[in-house]
């Protein structure tokens, strides 16, 4: 792997006055501004503010559902090895909710995320029926429709609160049935904004209908309306973040060896076991049958089995960094991972793949790079740098890694 160059040995002082620090060379300059430019161009992330306010009430979410989840400083929640099983390199795969800011596995997100928004109705009902709104129905175009024919009744409300007409919406009506009655949430967004159910008496005949009705006191808040139309357009759906897991290993030889857990895969663990022993008493005879375009299909289909990839960097020093990631991600997100666990940011490095193939195209995917469900990589600095670097006179003492980040550094087994 690489290597940071060799500092010369210090030859014996002659004077006094410490020696002036060179200015780091044109090539240098541009490459380490190439890296700052990269770091500026990456979008910040930034919640919806309904998402803001449920921060404080999810923290007593937090606390009730422990059980369910682990905080960032606790230990993972898994289940004792096998006896004779080799230790998993991850125990899982994680969510942090991003109304509490648990962290919890895979398979109890949806259940967090429920408890999350229905801890909230007791704070901010409106609030919390659009994110159920947007959050739990999987359909994006249904709730697009659905919305904007909501948002089109309660224009009609604002425009013309004296028509009574608009003020009642009939519970069986085609368009009602179709497009809004049939999202998860809506029910309850209707009573948060102030309509009620009542059975009115059909015009011109002997039946009743059921309706939902506005309240006479709502037409003194219309603009409250206009604001609950506005948020009701503009939300997105509460998507928990990824936990990259973040961990520091020490030099070890069995970096390039991988247990992953079941998380990994879109198949089970019997279909994993059928693919494996399928795979290895096949793989002398497909490898001389297919030719070089079938190969790559297989291998493309393969690819697509994988929802995560466990990727490790290796440092020049031997330090190894590991984190997980979409299989669908961007190449990109890996250089920001590394480059938000440096000591200095701004020193420029590229990442080599198996092989000492140079990962130059970022917005290529872990998947479209054959970088899962695992991988070790490589970090290479920058050689115009470090020649600056070096010629300066100042040694590069230690790992590059963040010093918190080495305080909770592991031994890899």
């Amino acid at each position: 792997c690489s290597v940071l160059p060799r500092v010369p040995k210090e030859k014996p002082k002659t004077e006094a006055t410490p020696k002036p620090r060179q200015a780091p060379t044109d090539e240098a300059q541009m490459a380490a501004a190439a890296a700052l430019a990269r770091m500026e161009l990456k979008p910040k992330a930034k919640l919806p503010s309904s998402q803001e306010a449920i921060k404080n009430q999810g923290r007593s979410l937090l606390e009730e559902t422990e059980p369910l989840c682990r905080r960032r400083d606790g230990a993972d929640l898994t289940s004792p090895d096998k006896e004779g099983a080799a230790a998993p390199s991850v125990s899982g795969v994680y969510f942090i909710c991003p109304l509490t800011g648990a962290v919890v596995k895979k398979d109890k997100k949806e259940k967090h995320l429920r408890e999350a928004i229905q801890s909230y109705f007791s704070v901010d009902p409106v609030a919390a029926s659009i994110m159920e709104i947007h959050t739990f129905n999987k359909d994006r175009e249904k709730v697009r429709v659905g919305v904007e024919t909501m948002a089109k009744y309660l224009d009609n409300i604002y425009l013309h609160p004296e028509e009574e007409k608009y003020r009642r919406i009939k519970l069986q009506n085609k368009v009602f049935q179709e497009r809004i009655s049939c999202l998860e949430g809506i029910h309850r967004f209707f009573q948060a904004i102030g309509f009620e159910t009542k059975t009115l008496p059909v015009p011109g005949q002997e039946t009743t209908e059921e309706y939902y009705v506005l309240k006479e006191e709502m037409l003194t808040k219309l603009e409250d309306l206009k604001d609950y139309k506005e948020q009701l357009l503009s939300s997105e759906p509460v998507r928990a973040q990824l936990d990259r897991q973040l961990c520091v290993f020490k030099p070890s030889p069995e970096a390039a060896r991988f247990e992953l857990p079941n998380d990994f895969y879109n198949l089970t663990a019997e279909e994993i076991k059928r693919e494996q022993r399928l795979r290895t008493e096949a793989v002398e005879k497909a490898s001389m049958l297919r030719t070089r375009a079938m190969r790559e299909k297989e291998e493309q289909r393969e690819m697509r089995k994988y929802n995560y990839t466990l990727m490790r960097v290796r440092f020049p020093d031997g330090y190894i960094l590991q984190g997980t990631f979409y299989a669908r991600e961007s190449v990109s997100a890996l250089y920001n991972f590394v480059r938000e666990a440096l000591r200095d940011d701004w020193l420029p490095f590229e990442l080599l793949g198996p092989g000492g193939l140079k990962l130059t195209d970022e917005n290529l995917a872990f998947n479209e790079c054959g970088l899962v469900p695992s991988a070790l990589l490589t970090l290479a600095w920058d050689a115009a740098v470090m020649a600056d670097i070096q010629a300066s006179g100042e040694e590069q003492s230690g790992s590059p890694l963040k010093p918190e980040l080495l305080s909770r550094v592991q031994t890899l087994s």
